[in-house]
């Protein structure tokens, strides 16, 4: 019988799994993470906020992707936007890409120190090979982009607009939102580890409260809820 990986830690399941849902979920610290369960009467360091993200967001992160996994396979191929983020580590300008799809939902995050045609490829292959292909790709400006496109014989699903791919621009907001609180990233396995997992939570929790009717989002935010907490019960 497999041992739980809360089996290590003196504090409650329940707490830890509060802690890291409230870190991943909002943008704070991990100093303001320990005052609001401080506020509750949980007296916890923010040091061991850091020790549980850090062992348990992978954890979290897998459970979310292999549960969504065939879903999303079924369900994004219609249509997909391309952009990248530009991200300092250390002083040193990086590039973040991500595909996110028709609904607003970041299918693949990938970190690369240049936005040339060899990035934009290793990209859309890793993406590729995961979701499949899309019918439609939509993308800036960027003639990386079209080069690449070409490269794998999808040239004629290339899509290019100024304000076509403003599903795109929008998924960066709540990375910068987490950039900030976090006071930037130091190494690229870091920004690769953080960015990755960040993507899948804000697909869990991220529920379109403003287009949808307020009964519908409670009981989606019910239901996103009730997985968090069955993530690890098996």
């Amino acid at each position: 019988m497999t041992k739980s990986p809360f089996c290590y830690f003196r504090t409650s399941t329940e707490i830890i799994r509060l802690a890291v849902m409230i870190y991943v979920r909002f943008p704070l610290s991990l100093r303001n993470v320990e005052d609001l369960l401080h506020e509750r009467g949980i007296d916890i360091c923010h040091e061991s906020v850091r020790t549980w993200v850090d062992r348990f967001d992978p954890i979290f992160a897998g459970k979310i992707r292999t549960r969504r996994a065939s879903f999303m396979r079924q369900n994004t191929q219609w249509q997909w936007h391309l952009d990248e983020v530009f991200v300092k580590i250390n002083g040193v300008q990086r590039y973040l890409w991500r595909a996110v799809d028709h609904e607003g939902k970041v299918l693949a995050s990938y970190v690369t120190k240049t936005r040339d045609k060899p990035a934009v490829l290793r990209f859309l292959r890793k993406a590729m090979k995961r979701y499949g292909a899309p019918k439609v790709v939509i993308t800036d400006r960027l003639r990386s982009c079209g080069a690449a496109m070409k490269e794998i014989g999808n040239e004629d699903r290339l899509e290019v607009g100024r304000h076509l791919n403003n599903r795109a621009e929008n998924s960066h907001l709540p990375f910068r939102r987490r950039e900030r609180a976090m006071s930037r990233f130091r190494r690229m396995g870091n920004l690769q580890k953080f960015a990755s997992t960040h993507a899948l939570f804000h697909n869990h929790f991220n529920l379109d409260r403003y287009i949808i009717h307020r009964s519908t989002f409670k009981s989606m935010r019910n239901a996103a809820l009730s997985e968090w907490r069955q993530l690890l019960a098996a």
